[in-house]
Protein backbone atom coordinates (compact mmCIF):
# COMPACT_ATOMS: atom_id res chain seq x y z
CA UNK A 1 0.00 0.00 0.00
CA UNK A 2 1.65 3.26 -0.90
CA UNK A 3 1.75 6.38 1.30
CA UNK A 4 1.47 9.91 0.08
CA UNK A 5 3.49 13.07 1.66
CA UNK A 6 2.69 16.08 0.38
CA UNK A 7 5.02 19.10 1.13
CA UNK A 8 5.88 22.61 -0.14
CA UNK A 9 2.49 25.04 1.34
CA UNK A 10 3.20 27.81 2.99
CA UNK A 11 2.16 31.83 3.15
CA UNK A 12 2.63 33.59 -0.01
CA UNK A 13 1.30 36.67 -1.67
CA UNK A 14 -1.30 37.09 -4.28
CA UNK A 15 0.85 36.89 -7.66
CA UNK A 16 3.31 34.62 -6.41
CA UNK A 17 4.68 31.09 -6.84
CA UNK A 18 4.85 28.08 -4.83
CA UNK A 19 6.05 24.45 -6.02
CA UNK A 20 3.97 21.41 -3.66
CA UNK A 21 5.72 18.31 -3.88
CA UNK A 22 4.59 14.72 -3.10
CA UNK A 23 6.81 11.56 -1.95
CA UNK A 24 5.87 8.04 -2.11
CA UNK A 25 6.55 5.58 -0.32
CA UNK A 26 5.63 1.59 0.03
CA UNK A 27 4.97 1.27 -3.45
CA UNK A 28 6.05 2.94 -6.88
CA UNK A 29 4.22 5.84 -8.48
CA UNK A 30 4.33 4.72 -11.54
CA UNK A 31 1.50 2.07 -11.22
CA UNK A 32 -0.93 5.01 -10.75
CA UNK A 33 -2.27 8.17 -12.32
CA UNK A 34 -1.72 11.17 -9.85
CA UNK A 35 -3.99 13.72 -8.81
CA UNK A 36 -4.15 17.26 -6.68
CA UNK A 37 -7.39 18.21 -4.94
CA UNK A 38 -8.05 20.71 -2.84
CA UNK A 39 -9.93 21.76 -0.22
CA UNK A 40 -11.12 25.22 1.61
CA UNK A 41 -12.99 25.71 4.81
CA UNK A 42 -16.54 24.74 4.29
CA UNK A 43 -16.07 23.68 0.70
CA UNK A 44 -15.87 20.35 -0.35
CA UNK A 45 -12.55 19.09 -1.56
CA UNK A 46 -12.12 19.74 -5.35
CA UNK A 47 -10.16 18.73 -8.24
CA UNK A 48 -7.15 20.34 -9.51
CA UNK A 49 -5.02 18.56 -11.68
CA UNK A 50 -4.36 15.12 -12.82
CA UNK A 51 -1.51 13.07 -15.03
CA UNK A 52 -1.29 10.01 -16.51
CA UNK A 53 0.90 7.10 -15.31
CA UNK A 54 3.73 8.32 -17.84
CA UNK A 55 3.60 11.55 -17.39
CA UNK A 56 2.04 12.08 -21.36
CA UNK A 57 -1.12 13.38 -20.37
CA UNK A 58 -2.48 16.10 -17.64
CA UNK A 59 -5.91 17.20 -17.14
CA UNK A 60 -6.60 20.68 -15.03
CA UNK A 61 -9.32 22.26 -13.89
CA UNK A 62 -10.40 25.65 -15.20
CA UNK A 63 -10.06 27.44 -12.55
CA UNK A 64 -5.95 26.70 -12.54
CA UNK A 65 -5.50 26.22 -16.47
CA UNK A 66 -2.85 28.20 -17.53
CA UNK A 67 -1.31 29.15 -14.02
CA UNK A 68 -0.70 25.66 -12.43
CA UNK A 69 1.05 22.68 -13.90
CA UNK A 70 1.84 19.34 -12.99
CA UNK A 71 4.49 16.73 -13.08
CA UNK A 72 6.34 13.71 -11.98
CA UNK A 73 9.13 11.73 -11.57
CA UNK A 74 8.60 8.28 -11.59
CA UNK A 75 12.52 7.35 -11.22
CA UNK A 76 12.01 9.46 -7.84
CA UNK A 77 8.38 8.34 -6.69
CA UNK A 78 7.73 11.79 -6.71
CA UNK A 79 4.79 13.72 -8.19
CA UNK A 80 4.39 17.56 -7.98
CA UNK A 81 2.49 20.88 -8.85
CA UNK A 82 3.78 23.92 -9.26
CA UNK A 83 1.61 27.31 -8.44
CA UNK A 84 2.03 30.39 -10.42
CA UNK A 85 0.44 33.72 -9.92
CA UNK A 86 -1.53 32.48 -7.11
CA UNK A 87 -5.07 34.00 -6.32
CA UNK A 88 -6.41 34.60 -2.87
CA UNK A 89 -8.99 32.31 -3.59
CA UNK A 90 -6.81 29.03 -4.36
CA UNK A 91 -5.81 28.91 -0.54
CA UNK A 92 -6.33 25.80 0.65
CA UNK A 93 -5.50 22.47 2.03
CA UNK A 94 -3.66 20.85 -0.78
CA UNK A 95 -3.85 16.81 -0.99
CA UNK A 96 -2.18 14.80 -3.42
CA UNK A 97 -3.56 11.36 -4.78
CA UNK A 98 -3.22 8.47 -6.05
CA UNK A 99 -6.00 6.30 -8.37
CA UNK A 100 -5.04 2.49 -9.39
CA UNK A 101 -7.90 3.12 -11.94
CA UNK A 102 -7.31 1.87 -15.19
CA UNK A 103 -10.23 4.22 -16.71
CA UNK A 104 -12.99 6.76 -15.33
CA UNK A 105 -13.23 10.57 -15.09
CA UNK A 106 -9.75 11.99 -13.70
CA UNK A 107 -11.29 14.77 -12.18
CA UNK A 108 -13.66 12.42 -9.64
CA UNK A 109 -12.46 12.26 -5.99
CA UNK A 110 -13.73 8.74 -6.00
CA UNK A 111 -11.53 7.29 -8.25
CA UNK A 112 -8.69 8.12 -6.34
CA UNK A 113 -7.83 5.15 -3.09
CA UNK A 114 -4.64 6.82 -1.54
CA UNK A 115 -4.41 9.94 -0.07
CA UNK A 116 -1.92 12.47 1.79
CA UNK A 117 -2.52 14.28 4.44
CA UNK A 118 -2.10 17.75 3.01
CA UNK A 119 -0.58 20.77 2.88
CA UNK A 120 -1.78 24.25 3.36
CA UNK A 121 -1.53 26.65 1.17
CA UNK A 122 -2.19 30.38 2.34
CA UNK A 123 -2.62 32.94 -0.20
CA UNK A 124 -2.79 36.60 0.91
CA UNK A 125 -4.43 39.86 -0.83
Amino acid sequence: QVQLVESGGGLVQAGGSLRLSCAASGGHLSSYRMGWFRQAPGKEREFVAAINRSGSGTSYADSVKGRFTISRDNAKDTASLQMNILKPEDTAVYFCAASSAISGPWSSRYEYHYWGQGTQVTVSS
